[in-house]
């Protein structure tokens, strides 16, 4: 892995914001900035087939898309030094090979094909689903785009399993100096949910393992990468609907995803795919073992 960031731009809205977004996590994080554009991007969500395609046109249609692209980005990230290049591939099977090697990769919430309707993109959805290192879909208002809300929010399931997010989270944290929102959802087995209440001072032992987790899931992350303002909160609760609510004051949302060895399908669990398709900000999903 070297210290670059990818971002992929078709020219569309939703990847200019992702450039834009790029642009100032490569300055906050001392990255280079590496913008491409896949040729292939031009039949890939809906056109026609690639055996109907007039490739010189398309060449240059890619040659714009970024030449514009660069533009944008020069003055902004000019701190970083951006390179930038077209790849006469698939648009997914690029970002994902280009993972391989990088710090980080961010996409646009949605394409330009026939399907960019859709809440998430397909070449958005593939690449998180499969790429070696962490990817940025940028996605959310104005608000937490320019980083109004001044809070990282890390999703925390079992504290194992999340050490590598936690650690991605607090590193964000840290460059953007802000607070640290450590997420985890607990739940009662249902035959206790219409159950009466609890005596009065007695905690919930479900509860109390689920606040057990957080705090070993932060602590090492915490000591290992830098003081950050932190504070966590034992949700009960479906996990995606406690993260798409923490969502809403967020200028990032960080989620793990685990990478099964020789697994090629989609590595997505529900949970993430309810963050990706309907998360108010920016969400970091990071792979793990």
């Amino acid at each position: 892995m070297d210290g670059t960031l990818i971002v992929g731009v078709d020219g569309s809205p939703p990847s200019l914001r992702a450039l834009d977004w790029a642009a100032d996590e490569a300055v906050r994080g001392s990255l280079a900035l590496r913008v491409v554009h896949a040729s292939g991007w031009e039949w890939y969500e809906g056109h026609e087939p690639s055996f109907g395609i007039n490739r010189e046109a398309v060449r240059a249609q890619a040659d714009r898309v970024l030449a514009a692209a660069a533009a944008r980005v020069g003055e902004r990230a000019r701190a970083a030094g951006v390179t930038s290049g077209v790849l006469d591939e698939d648009p997914a099977a690029a970002l994902i090979r280009e993972s391989r090697r990088a710090a980080g990769v961010v996409v646009g919430s949605r394409g330009r094909g026939r399907l960019a309707g859709l809440l998430l993109g397909s070449v958005s959805l593939s690449v998180a689903a499969r790429a070696s290192c962490p990817v940025t879909v940028v996605r959310g208002g104005e608000q937490s785009l320019r980083g109004g809300f001044r809070r990282v929010v890390v999703g925390v399931d079992e504290a194992a399993g999340a050490a590598a997010a936690v650690a991605y989270a607090v590193r964000a944290a840290r460059l953007r100096d802000t607070e640290l929102l450590a997420v985890h959802a607990w739940r009662r087995p249902v035959p206790e949910a219409g159950g009466g209440p609890r005596p009065a001072g007695a905690a919930d032992p479900r509860r109390l393992r689920a606040e057990r987790e957080l705090d070993v899931a932060l602590r090492s992350a915490v000591r290992d990468h830098g003081a950050v303002a932190v504070r966590h909160e034992a949700v009960e609760g479906q996990a995606r609907a406690a993260l798409l609510d923490a969502s809403a004051t967020a200028d990032l949302i960080v989620v793990g995803a685990r990478r099964r060895p020789g697994h090629t399908g989609l590595q997505l669990g529900p949970v993430n795919h309810a963050v990706l398709h309907h998360a108010a900000c920016p969400v970091t999903v990071v792979p793990h073992a």
